[in-house]
């Protein structure tokens, strides 16, 4: 999986932003919910690589949530199976 890894940061480092990493297979980048801000990116199923944003002020839209246009700045805080209930899609039931 280490090659997956690598990929996956070498195109978050080429990003300007979140917002230009796909939220499409094959990175479907998204965000987990029940997980406040927290990002999940493909791996090799069933893995993810977690990511926060870190800007300081996080940007939020005005209709509430993360503006991915002004993330420029995330930290890398896990790699992990989010297939249980809890950490499901925003939005999937």
């Amino acid at each position: 999986m280490s090659s997956k890894i690598q990929q996956r940061l070498m195109e978050l480092h080429a990003a300007d932003s979140l917002s230009d990493i796909s939220h499409l297979p094959p990175v479907r980048c998204h965000e987990l919910e029940n997980r406040g801000g927290v990002f999940s990116i493909d791996l090799e199923y069933p893995n993810r690589l977690l990511i926060i944003p870190v800007n300081d002020p996080i940007p939020l839209k005005e209709e509430g949530g993360i503006n991915h246009q002004y993330v420029t700045e995330i930290e890398v805080i896990a790699i992990e199976d989010t297939h249980d209930k809890k950490n499901q899609r925003r939005g999937s039931k």
